[in-house]
C-alpha cells in the first residue's frame, strides 16, 4: 500500500511548482522561479518514495525533504509576496534539511525494504 500522504504532498508540490513557474514567468522575481524549480524537482521524488516499497529510513528522509522544501520555498515566496522572510535563516535551514533528506534517501538503500502502509 502506498503512503498516501507522501503522494498527496507530491501532488501539491507539483501543482504549486507550476503555479509559481507561471507567476515567475509573468513578472515574478528570481526567488519565485527558484522556489518553483525546487518544488517541481522534488515532487517526482516524493511521488516515487510514496508509491514504492519503503523502509523506515526512507520514510524519515521523505519527511525531512518535505519540511526542508517547505521552509526553503516558503521563505523565498514569502520574500516576494509578503515582503518579509518566514523567519531568520529559514531558507538556509530548509536547504540543509533537503541535503540531509537526500542523504537519508541514499542511506536507505542499505536497509531492508518492506511494504508499509
Amino acid at each position: 500500500m502506498p503512503n498516501r500522504f507522501l503522494i498527496f504532498i507530491a501532488g501539491l508540490c507539483g501543482a504549486l511548482g507550476v503555479v509559481m513557474s507561471a507567476a515567475a514567468a509573468h513578472g515574478g522575481s528570481p526567488n519565485t522561479a527558484t522556489a518553483a524549480t525546487f518544488l517541481v524537482v522534488h515532487a517526482p521524488a516524493l511521488l516515487v518514495i510514496g508509491a514504492t516499497l519503503f523502509n523506515s529510513i526512507i520514510r524519515w528522509a521523505a519527511g525531512v525533504l518535505f519540511v526542508g522544501l517547505a521552509l526553503f520555498a516558503g521563505d523565498l515566496v514569502s520574500r516576494d509576496f509578503l515582503d518579509d522572510r518566514l523567519f531568520a535563516m529559514a531558507a538556509p535551514t530548509g536547504g540543509l534539511l533537503m541535503i540531509i533528506g537526500w542523504i537519508g534517501v541514499a542511506a536507505s538503500a542499505f536497509f531492508p525494504r518492506k511494504l508499509l502502509g
